[in-house]
């Protein structure tokens, strides 16, 4: 079909397999109606989209399996504040869909044949078994157009409502008495780019209404759940039969150990990795002393060192008495794993200490601590308050330009 606009002289050629009610110019926006005689004639003028469109009439783009041209395109508009692009594709079998985009966001919509009774605007309405929200109704006027159209453009006023249940919504619109349901699902920018590679297209900016929200909470939980069952049940095969294990108890004397070092006998220990730890007791008094430890691996010779120093004052100033410091410290070897080991122990004491001669230990290869186990638990539980934290703020915005927000304070 070949269309010459009389007002600026430019000529639109586009293949349309349907009846063309109206034509809008895409250069001037001037609005041509089609007579009895098949010729168009010019009525009156658009006022152009300073804002553009994201394709031109003609483009063609390959989408949800099938290839479309657009045939039209429209500004509608509500309340000459609230206004959103939407796109008329046709198939090469004449199936018309529709692109609705706002604020960057893109909503792909196709007629249906189910009709409901909105009249009196119910909350929620059904379509196969789920239940839809109502999201708005209003009076929607068409500020700007271009294109082939098959229905009429002139002085016409769309009252529409609209339900959804992200990522979908059910959009009831009758003009002319006549009422068309649709139903629409949110698509990504980067869908549309794919099949529109020369579109332009806007930035994303707010929540759109059928956006669907970033992480599926339900979903999350049940992983989250899942993952944590199965912690905790390898955590007990791993550890059920291990028990608490005594590797070394012994009371050296410094006249014979001091700054030399002591090798214990071998000891196996069988399970999982599991903390080592390590009691270490000496009568200092107003001195100090310490003590080097070393647990190697007979296995791979690898050393793994702890140490420590034990530290003890007393003492009257200002008719009190205090003390500083204790004459035991307790210690770990985290993540000791099964295998087969001995330990170098080097005790050291004070120089000027001529007292003190003697230093316990005890090493006991304890049973597994769950708390690693309980940490990641409660890591989880924490995401999960985040994200349900993240998606009520996710709500609320969606639904702030609604009249039945479910988040109205």
């Amino acid at each position: 079909m070949k269309v010459p606009c009389y007002d600026c002289n430019t000529v639109t050629e586009l293949g349309v397999g349907f009846e063309v009610v109206n034509f809008v110019c895409p250069a001037c926006c001037s609005l041509y109606v089609k007579q009895d005689d098949g010729q168009f004639k010019r009525k009156s003028k658009y006022k152009p989209n300073k804002d553009g469109f994201a394709f031109a009439v003609g483009n063609k783009g390959f989408l949800k399996g099938k290839e479309y041209t657009v045939t039209g395109m429209m500004v509608k508009v509500v309340g000459r504040v609230h206004l959103w692009r939407e796109y008329i594709l046709t198939s090469a079998t004449n199936e018309f869909v529709y692109l609705s985009e706002v604020n960057g966001h893109w909503i792909f919509l196709k007629e249906i044949e189910d009709k409901y009774d909105v009249k009196s605007h119910p909350r929620s309405l059904e379509y196969k078994e789920d239940n839809f929200n109502l999201y708005e109704y209003c009076d929607v006027a068409i500020e700007t157009a271009q294109g082939f159209f098959d229905f009429s453009l002139r002085n016409t006023w769309i009252h529409m409502v609209e339900y959804i249940r992200p990522p979908f919504m059910v959009s009831i619109e009758k003009m002319d008495n006549v009422e068309t349901t649709y139903l629409g699902e949110y698509i990504s920018k980067d869908e549309i780019r794919k099949a529109f590679p020369s579109s332009l297209l806007r930035y994303q900016t707010g929540v759109n209404v059928v956006q669907p929200f970033y992480f599926n909470l339900s979903n999350t939980a049940i992983i989250f759940c899942l993952f944590a069952l199965l912690i905790i049940s390898s955590n007990w095969y791993i550890y059920k039969d291990q028990v608490e294990q005594n590797v070394f108890s012994k009371e050296i004397t410094f006249d014979r150990y001091n700054n030399k070092e002591l090798l214990s006998d071998s000891f196996e220990l069988k399970g999982g990795s599991a903390p080592l730890t390590i009691w270490v007791s000496t009568e200092v008094d107003n001195s100090w002393a310490n003590v080097d430890i070393a647990l190697v691996d007979e296995k791979t010779n690898e050393e793994t060192h702890a140490n420590k120093d034990i530290e003890y004052y007393s003492g009257y100033e200002d008719g009190s008495s205090w003390t500083e410091g204790k004459q035991s410290e307790e210690f770990n070897i985290c993540g000791v794993k099964g295998g087969k080991y001995h330990l170098l122990i080097k005790p050291q004491k004070a120089p000027e200490d001529v007292r003190n001669n003697v230093m316990k230990f005890k090493v006991v290869w304890n049973e597994p601590s769950n708390r690693n186990v309980w940490l990641v638990i409660i890591f989880m539980i924490v995401i999960l308050v985040i994200i349900g934290f993240a998606r009520f703020n996710f709500e609320k915005r969606r639904w702030a330009d609604s009249s039945y927000s479910p988040y109205s304070e």
